[in-house]
Formats: C-alpha cells, sequence, structure tokens
C-alpha cells in the first residue's frame, strides 16, 4: 500500500454488510469512522477499534470518503441531505460511495445533486453477504470516473477481493447489481421450490441436498441456502425483505420500459408471500416455509432483529 496521505473513512450503516465492511477497513489501517442509529451497532464497532456516531452530521467534517450501506435509494439520498445528514458539513471535493442496491437514473439524480455541492459520487454496489464483508472479499460492481476509482483505490481493496470497473457513466454498477440480484432471488426462490417439492415427495432433505449438490440441479444459492433449511436456523444473513425490496426494483425497472420479466415476477410473489406471512426479517431461505403440508427440520422462527442485512 501506498505510504501517502490515506483518507479519513466513514460508513452509514452498521448492520451486518456494513459492520464487515468497516471492520475491514479498520483492519487494514485507515481511520474509519462508523455511523448508526443503534447504540449496540455502535458499541460493537467502537470496540473493534472504530469511532462510532449515531449520525451522519457526526461524522461530516471528520471524513474524506463515505460509503453508503444503507437500504435503498431513498435512505441513501437521506443520510446524505436529510436531517443530520452528511451535507452541508461534508467538505467539497469528498467521495461518496454509494453501495445500496438502487435503480441506475435513481443514483445518476444522487450524482447530480451531489455535484451541485461540489461532492463526487461513485456508483459502487456490494455483493458476497455477511461473511464476504467481514473478511474483506466482497464483489464489488463500480461505475464513475477513473480518477474517482484511482483515489479510492485503496480503500476498495480493503473491501473486495474483486472489483469491477464498469464504465465512467453512473448506474451501470447499479445496473448490473440489479442483475446480479435478478438471478440470486430466482435461484433462492427456485431452491426452496425444489426442497419442498423434494420434502413433500418423501426424499429425505439431507441426501436430497447431497445429491443435488453433485449434480447439474445445483447452484450457488442452492448450495449456500439449503443447508439453513436443514438445521432450520433461519437467523438472516440476507433477509427476506431484501428480495422483497431488490426485485421490487428490478421489477418496476423493467416494467417501465415494457420489458417481461416473468421468472422475476414469480420469485418476488414468493418472497412477498412470505413476507406477508410474518418472515420478512428472516433469512431469505425462509421463503421455503410458504409451501403448505411439508415438514421442515428445526424449530419454529426466531426473532431476531435484522437491521440493515444487505445483499446477496
Amino acid at each position: 500500500m501506498s505510504t501517502t496521505h490515506r483518507p479519513r473513512v466513514g460508513i452509514i450503516g452498521l448492520g451486518s454488510m456494513g459492520m464487515g465492511m468497516a471492520t475491514s477497513l479498520v483492519r487494514a489501517g485507515f481511520e474509519t469512522w462508523g455511523c448508526d442509529l443503534r447504540e449496540e451497532a455502535r458499541a460493537s464497532f467502537t470496540g473493534a477499534g472504530g469511532r462510532a456516531v449515531a449520525t451522519a452530521a457526526e461524522m461530516a467534517t471528520a471524513v474524506e470518503i463515505v460509503l453508503t450501506v444503507v437500504v435503498n435509494a431513498e435512505q441513501t439520498r437521506a443520510v446524505l441531505f436529510g436531517d443530520d445528514g452528511l451535507l452541508p458539513g461534508l467538505a467539497p471535493d469528498s467521495l461518496v460511495i454509494s453501495c445500496a442496491t438502487c435503480a441506475p437514473d435513481a443514483v445518476q439524480a444522487l450524482g447530480t445533486d451531489l455535484a451541485a455541492h461540489g461532492i463526487h459520487l461513485l456508483d459502487a454496489p456490494i455483493s458476497g453477504g455477511s461473511v464476504k464483508a467481514a473478511a474483506g472479499q466482497l464483489t464489488i460492481m463500480a461505475s464513475g470516473p477513473a480518477a474517482l476509482f484511482a483515489r479510492s483505490e485503496e480503500v476498495l481493496d480493503a473491501l473486495a477481493a474483486k472489483v469491477f470497473r464498469l464504465g465512467d457513466g453512473l448506474g451501470q454498477g447499479s445496473q448490473v447489481k440489479l442483475v446480479n440480484q435478478l438471478l440470486a432471488g430466482v435461484h433462492i426462490a427456485a431452491a426452496a421450490e425444489a426442497m419442498a417439492y423434494g420434502i413433500r415427495g418423501g426424499c429425505d432433505p439431507q441426501t436430497l441436498y447431497e445429491v443435488i449438490t453433485q449434480s447439474a440441479g445445483n447452484s450457488w444459492m442452492f448450495e449456500n441456502r439449503v443447508p439453513h433449511i436443514l438445521v432450520g436456523d433461519y437467523t438472516p444473513h440476507s433477509a427476506v425483505d431484501i428480495f422483497v425490496k431488490d426485485l421490487g426494483i428490478v421489477h418496476d425497472t423493467a416494467h417501465r420500459d415494457k420489458f417481461p420479466l416473468p421468472l422475476t415476477a414469480q420469485a418476488l410473489s414468493q418472497f412477498t408471500l412470505a413476507s406477508a406471512q410474518g418472515l420478512g426479517r428472516e433469512d431469505d431461505s425462509a421463503v421455503v416455509k410458504v409451501y403448505p403440508d411439508i415438514t421442515l427440520p428445526g424449530t419454529a422462527a426466531n426473532d431476531a432483529d435484522p437491521g440493515n442485512h444487505g445483499d446477496a
């Protein structure tokens, strides 16, 4: 790494994704500020060596690069421009890195509004889940001017195993992330449907998992999510409601352009049904519970607070 000045970095949102990213930056030697409304999250980050605050405004004058790891474009805009937001305290020429899953046009509008204040924006949604966030092994799908990549290179390298540079224009990173979320959501819904079908047909769940993971029907999501079903542990790593949100964005952007996405629509319906049944705060694999007349391993749903559990 460079021996020159290293930027002071802020993370807004210390859910399972943001906390992992923030602690990865601390380990990499960055002076790192973390913002979250929850006292327990702030205490955890302080214990990990970070500087924790309750509002974005409290870190605004202390940081040069800020990553927003919140739920959507609306929350991103709120932590920047809303009450107790970063502006007007953020210094001109600062860099905001938007990591939320957003519609491309929302990111473009955000970039225009930040530019009016002399602030730069990098469109850089993330994938990999909480485990890879904590290990500094995320995938980052980023777009924006080359100068911003150069300026943030050390920060991004501390967070990711792979940073994809997807062009100079804001919105391309978000568009690729939406494709990823389309596939992730459809694959999780398909894995849940397949397991429910097999269990209803009398298959032993563990044996079924072992067979499918060694066969052509396997997918990364099947292999990663079905173990949650096998042990009946729906502690959220990425919650059902994340896919209600993300597939909703995918569906809305396609509907606006009159582009058909029938598989996305069906997967969104399944996640929405799970959420309506009270499963929204459980792990996304809990979508398997929408199927009637099957006996699932494990106990009843847990009541864990998902916070902001980020994306797949």
